[in-house]
């Protein structure tokens, strides 16, 4: 049973029950548009503790407001598939919203209508009866769907107070769909664009995320720009306007020019480290800008921008785990300039960084948004890739144990002996311990006084 079968499973049950129930929102959306939902909802009038008696296996995980999770039984999902959970929820009208996201009061109500009011756009309002196909629509949805408007449900500056992230919906929506912004929709989102500081970072960071993973970040950056969000959240990228780049590597234009067309090169889908690799691999040059006799220079612009990106990264409240790798990302986006040059022990370093695939990627889309010469992309993947993995990463010749074992104490010399070791290794001038000892005595002899 796929996910669609087990939402029209329980439509068909609370209706056997005598509740009204309808699918609702982004898969009705999607459905109407000739797209596969990412997942299924469900409106009743069933209340909560009605929901969860009809179906004893749910997760009450918002019952307060009127929301209950229903898995799909075990018995009935197949292989390794993933477990499918259908929220329903009860029809409610929203009174207040002092936090700018959560009601203050919910009311219950077998009204589908009033629980349609108060969604966020029209074309995430409608109602579909899976049985008859009928589609219940309380907001002209299907005609902004025609007309491929964003629109929100009623006054713009109500819904945007009652949870100010809907303006950043509305950019994701109508840069995913390619859809226009209704000008009153838009007007708001500009006047309130200030107060998308009430909403949590993490919240923030996970729209914005979907923004530059959803295959559309391009046409949503400028739209983020135009609205004023992106002032707001990422003025790093705003400065990069007309900040100029030397023609011959750049005939693009400037950084923000540069930094948006490379972000319609992300492949799609595109991990959330690569995607904002990618948006910060040249934050550090706006602060690094000068015109040099030469030509146009960004001394330590990586260096700049790593530190840059470490800020942005804590603002957005990113796991270390994520930000560790954004960092690197933006930090060895430069290397590429030598990898013909490389000894061999250097190259294997380097290719063995942990997701050396996102590095690879963002140095391609890097060169498209760019020059277009993609000769060391290429070096660097078919030299890569024909190097097996116990060539890069080989077991050591050498430990610490045999150092200790020599004669030496352990101590800080011990790191350079083994890296010294570990590139005679990677560059093939040992081929067994032995030749790696005599390497050491020679270079590092121990001296029995000092150990």
């Amino acid at each position: 049973m796929n996910a669609k079968q087990h939402a029209e499973k329980i439509i068909a049950e609370l209706r056997n029950a005598g509740q009204q129930a309808f699918l609702v929102g982004g898969c009705v959306r999607d459905l109407l548009l000739g797209r596969e939902p990412a997942d299924f909802d469900i409106c009743t009038d069933a209340t909560p503790e009605q929901v969860m008696a009809i179906f004893p296996e749910t997760y009450a995980v918002g019952a307060q407001f009127g929301v209950v999770l229903v898995p799909q039984p075990e018995k009935e999902t197949t292989g390794k598939s993933r477990e499918s959970v259908v929220e329903v929820a009860t029809f409610r009208s929203d009174i207040g919203y002092s936090d700018g996201r959560h009601p203050d009061e919910v009311r219950f109500t077998t009204d589908p209508k009033q629980d349609v009011l108060r969604r966020d756009f029209t074309i995430n309002g409608l109602l579909l009866d899976p049985v008859t196909n009928r589609v219940v629509d309380f907001v002209n949805g299907r005609k902004d769907l025609e007309s491929k408007t964003i629109r929100t449900i009623g006054e713009p500056e109500q819904r945007f107070a009652e949870d100010k992230l809907r303006m950043l919906r509305a950019v994701r929506f109508a840069s995913r769909f390619e859809y226009a912004i209704e000008p009153r929709t838009f007007q708001a989102i500009r006047q309130l664009a200030a107060q998308i500081h009430g909403v949590s970072r993490e919240r923030v960071r996970d729209e914005l995320t979907k923004i530059l993973t959803e295959g559309h970040a391009r046409s949503a950056f400028l739209l983020l720009d135009q609205a004023g969000l992106l002032h707001e959240l990422l003025p790093e990228i705003v400065a990069m306007k007309g900040v100029a780049q030397p023609p011959g590597f750049h005939p693009e234009g400037d950084v923000f020019v540069h930094t948006l067309l490379l972000l319609q090169y992300l492949p799609h889908p595109c991990s959330p480290t690569l995607a904002w690799g990618a948006l910060l691999h040249d934050v550090g040059k706006p602060p690094t800008f000068r015109v040099a006799p030469d030509r146009i220079r960004f001394d330590e612009h990586v260096e700049i921008g790593v530190k840059m990106a470490e800020e942005i990264c804590r603002r957005m409240r990113f796991s270390n785990d994520d930000t560790r790798q954004i960092l690197a990302l933006v930090d060895n986006h430069m290397r590429f300039a030598d990898v013909q040059r490389m000894k061999d022990s250097t190259f294997k370093k380097f290719v063995r960084m942990p997701h050396f695939n996102e590095h690879l990627e963002l140095h391609r889309i890097d060169c498209l948004a760019s020059h277009g010469d993609l000769t060391l992309y290429q070096f660097t993947r078919d030299k890569s890739a024909a190097m097996p993995a116990s060539v890069v990463r080989p077991d050591p010749l050498v430990r610490g144990d045999d150092l200790i074992a020599a004669g030496y104490t352990p101590g800080p010399q011990f790191k350079q002996i083994l890296s010294a070791v570990e590139d005679g290794q990677l560059e093939g001038r040992f081929e067994n311990k032995q030749q790696a000892m005599d390497f050491v005595a020679q270079e590092f002899p121990c001296d029995p006084a000092r150990n």
